[in-house]
């Protein structure tokens, strides 16, 4: 099967390395909503969809850009993102964090085979008054978390 991933990190680059270790499990491309045309997405079997969360929901133009495609069919897609809390948080808030972009996906005919979510550095909001939060993550073990999450998704399509 035909892999991409679909990837927003605008501030410290926390989803991107997840993407990226991901698209190396997968062989895929990473590709980015504003460079490239909605038409290249189609071309693919299995599409994952991520960015960093912001207030509980993933990044506006993820969601847009998802928004914009045609109707799928036989298509599958997967969500990843990552997000400046704890990692208690990070499992606990999952479903909710990623319930926009599985809705939209699912209205685009998308079957979704995973989601994955992990910890990433932060330094806006009140933490920026507190100095930093989640210093060095993503790290080596949230990367190679992402990479046997590939992994199986990949051994299942």
């Amino acid at each position: 099967m035909k892999s991409a991933l679909v990837c927003i990190s605008t501030h410290y680059g926390n989803t991107e390395k997840i993407a990226k270790a991901m698209a190396d499990a997968l062989g895929a491309p990473v590709l980015r909503p504003e460079k490239e045309a909605t038409r290249s997405v189609t071309e693919y079997d299995v599409i994952g969809f991520g960015s960093g969360i912001y207030f509980m929901k993933h990044h506006r133009k993820l969601l847009n850009f998802i928004g914009k495609l045609p109707v799928m069919k036989n298509k599958k897609a997967f969500i990843f993102s990552t997000a400046g809390v704890s990692d208690r948080l990070v499992e606990k808030n999952l479903s909710k964090n990623h319930s926009a972009l599985r809705n939209k996906l699912k209205d685009k005919g998308f079957e979704i085979i995973g989601e994955f979510s992990c910890c990433g550095f932060m330094k806006r909001g009140w933490y920026h008054l507190q100095g930093s939060r989640n210093n060095g993550r993503p790290n080596e073990d949230d990367l190679r978390k992402a990479r046997e999450f590939a992994t199986n998704l990949r051994a299942q399509t």
